[in-house]
């Protein structure tokens, strides 16, 4: 069985980052790449996030810059902000970390977005080009996946990729890339979700299955079939008394009885995760040398 090792292979990208960010920007003086995030609250696996992102920031030569905000921050002034973003110069790309409060349209925020700045990939614009197979800034989370499945070789040309989970950040664009006529792609895509009646005759179906169902724990080794590749997007705090922090990460795979079943399977943490985050790097590297127009 292969582990999916996300946190290894983010790191070689990092690295490779790093590299041509001393030879085309330190050593010919042009300014790093500027990555900026927008975090309003308090939520704990945002404030995680972000500060991961401005830890990977650091580590591949990029300038990182947070603007934080309480959870009664207007929509409005959110609003100014993104405006005030999308004028500055000297960021490249942005995100407005999600979920935002609930009194706050997250897809009018998204719209507001420049989408020459979207390293997100979530504006309406990227995702119209990246369906027509048009050059775009792939949404973060399956870029990642797709990335991660490309530098482990793992073989998608006419297999079946069964997705659990529907949601317009993972699971239905990560359907359309896997799809499309590409190196890693060229598969038969199925899509399931929470309505999709037997999801076990799916599942049991699927060459690579790929978890973003937000249950955790929803994957048990009886849905999956023998040597199948299992990549989990899912991630939960679930108590626990043997951690420090009085909790653990887990999936929406048991990936204690499903490992035992795979070919090669993503851990939780340290799977698909740190994929998210490098890939918001190799999008703000496209947007800071103009690649996407």
């Amino acid at each position: 069985m292969i582990l999916l090792d996300g946190k290894i292979i983010s790191d070689q990208i990092k690295a490779e980052i790093a590299k041509e960010i001393k030879k085309d920007f330190l050593d010919t003086g042009k300014p790093v790449p500027h990555l900026a995030a927008v975090l309003v609250g308090e939520d704990a696996a945002s404030q995680t996030y972000v500060a991961n992102k401005e830890k990977s920031c650091k580590e591949a030569g990029f300038t990182s810059s947070v603007y934080r905000y309480p959870e009664n921050f207007t929509e409005k002034n959110l609003l100014e902000v993104v405006d005030f973003l999308n004028r500055d110069e000297d960021v490249d790309g942005f995100i407005v970390q999600l979920p935002l409060p609930k009194h706050i349209s997250e897809q009018k925020i998204i719209e507001r977005i420049n989408p020459l700045k979207d390293v997100d990939g979530f504006h309406p614009a990227n995702a119209g080009r990246m369906m027509l197979g048009l050059p775009a800034f792939l949404p973060a989370t399956p870029f990642g996946i797709m990335t991660l499945l490309e530098r482990y070789s793992i073989d998608t040309d006419g297999k079946h990729v069964v997705v659990l989970g529907r949601s317009n950040i993972v699971g239905t664009p990560v359907s359309l890339m896997l799809s499309r006529k590409a190196k890693t792609a060229n598969a038969t895509v199925t899509l399931c979700h929470s309505h999709t009646k037997n999801i076990k005759k799916y599942t049991l179906d699927a060459d690579i299955l790929i978890v973003a169902m937000g249950r955790q724990g929803f994957v048990t080794a009886d849905m999956v079939k023998q040597d199948a590749v299992v990549v989990d997007v899912g991630i939960h705090r679930v108590p626990s008394k043997f951690a420090k922090s009085g909790f653990s990460l887990k999936g929406d795979v048991l990936f204690d009885e499903v490992s035992k079943k795979c070919s090669a399977i993503t851990p939780v943490p340290g799977g698909v995760g740190p994929m998210t985050i490098v890939s918001l790097l190799m999008n703000t590297l496209k947007a800071s040398k103009k690649e996407i127009r």
